[in-house]
């Protein structure tokens, strides 16, 4: 099976549009066959996107330290959890276990990850396609920074092709299915 992993908050607090969606990104991604892997969070938009992608009988592989085994912090609904010693490791098994990725709206964890994914991509240390959920214009900001290390000359003009930004998980997933013959 193909797995897709997607990072995306936790926190309780985010606007409900945004959980709409995690939601309706989570529906396609199993609608479309493809395993979730994600960090195996019961809320925000990990649970929002996980919850979704349950309701359509897809395959859902969490992923979580050992210190987040605690009542309510875990999406009870994974078809395999996996559990790590460490933050590090648990994002070297979602790496590892995905052939694509998917940033959702969140805060610092989320853009962490997805920076060093597309670290790991810029360096050639794997080419697999990364796409930026860019609900509600949360991720401009991340663009035009950016776009400014380019005019720096802290990132080569390349740098912004390593991924993908979408304004829809439709639009989105659509891209992610052709790059991943699906």
């Amino acid at each position: 099976m193909v797995n897709v992993c997607v990072y995306g908050a936790a926190s309780q607090k985010i606007h409900p549009d945004y959980l709409k969606e995690a939601q309706q990104l989570g529906r396609l991604i199993g609608q479309a066959g493809l395993g979730l892997v994600f960090g195996g969070g019961a809320t925000g938009m990990m649970g929002a996107c996980a919850g979704a992608a349950h309701q359509v009988g897809g395959r859902i592989i969490g992923i979580a330290p050992h210190f987040f085994n605690q009542e309510g912090v875990l999406f009870p609904h994974c078809t395999e959890m996996i559990f790590t010693d460490t933050m590090r490791q648990r994002k070297e098994k979602m790496e590892l276990l995905s052939e694509a990725f998917i940033m959702t709206p969140g805060g610092i964890g989320t853009m962490e990850e997805f920076f060093e994914i597309l670290t790991l991509k810029q360096l050639g240390r794997m080419n697999k396609p990364i796409a930026v959920l860019n609900t509600k214009g949360y991720y401009d900001s991340l663009k035009d920074l950016l776009h400014h290390c380019v005019e720096q000359d802290f990132l080569e003009p390349e740098g912004l092709e390593l991924f993908q930004m979408y304004g829809s998980p439709q639009e989105l997933m659509q891209d992610m299915c052709k790059e991943l013959r699906i």
